[in-house]
């Protein structure tokens, strides 16, 4: 026997509570024809392996030295591979991160469709109405789980952004980069940026305890630290990113300290 899927079923219960009115007994009978619907469903397994996969055909297409290249200007290949199997963490962290969220999302989904589905219910005299459209009634009560598909295709994005961003720091932070410089995109047309994302663009955020700092070649000239700022993609749909610096010369003059200014001219000339 074919299994009911959940909006027949929730057709079904709208109808009957039309014509014959809210009791009790409908309402819990309903209920847990609904909930056992929903939950098999909106099961998260599927989705979960959909997040797997599109994370992992991210991560093989980005983590690569041509790719990361981008973020790092001047780093050489040979470093970057010797630095990318130590990124595969991340990636399992994201996976295991975002089938948590869809599973959360899900319940959370499910839970509102049933309050809705009661609160309607309770609404509806005992006799049945006239008065009640099952369509506007059915769109109104099942618009949580009908969300769930574009939920989550932002999740997809947004998980991508935070493990790109995520990698992109260690590999910055493991080939000795020295400062961030942000990047937000909020000049593209229809994106939907933080104001204070914005006023980042194009700063320089200072990698605390760096070799140049820790020599005495450079200093923190006025936007301060990375870790004093929510870092690159770290917020829900942020698509900002950052570039990675790791040589003096391609600090601004007022970063540099005397020595570094003499280190600069040394090397030049060497």
């Amino acid at each position: 026997m074919k299994r009911r899927n959940f909006e027949s079923i929730l057709s079904d219960a709208i109808k009957d509570l039309i014509e014959n009115g809210f009791s009790v007994y409908a309402l819990k009978k309903w209920q847990g024809l609904l909930d056992l619907a929903a939950k098999y469903e909106y099961s998260p397994d599927e989705a979960q392996v959909r997040m797997q996969k599109s994370l992992t055909s991210l991560y093989q297409s980005k983590v690569t030295p041509l790719a990361l290249a981008k973020f790092h200007p001047g780093l050489d290949r040979v470093t970057i591979n010797r630095i990318i199997p130590s990124m595969r963490h991340e990636l399992t962290k994201r996976i295991a991160a975002s089938a948590d969220l869809i599973k959360l999302n899900r319940e959370q989904a499910i839970g509102l469709t049933l309050k809705r589905f009661s609160g309607w219910s309770t609404s509806i005299p005992e006799g049945g109405t006239d008065s009640e459209s099952l369509k506007e009634t059915k769109a109104h009560i099942v618009k949580p789980l009908r969300s769930l598909t574009y939920e989550e295709r932002r999740l997809h994005i947004d998980q991508g952004h935070k493990m790109l961003a995520a990698v992109n720091e260690i590999l910055g932070l493991q080939s000795g980069a020295i400062c961030m410089i942000w990047r937000s995109h909020f000049r593209q047309a229809g994106y939907d940026y933080r104001e204070d994302h914005k006023e980042r663009d194009g700063n320089f955020y200072v990698i605390r305890g760096n070799w140049a700092l820790e020599r005495g070649f450079m200093k923190n000239a006025g936007h301060g630290y990375t870790d004093q700022i929510t870092a690159p993609a770290q917020e829900v749909n942020c698509r900002c990113f950052g570039i990675y610096v790791r040589n003096l010369r391609d600090l601004p003059a007022d970063m540099l300290t005397q020595k570094g200014k003499e280190e600069l001219k040394r090397v030049k000339v060497s």
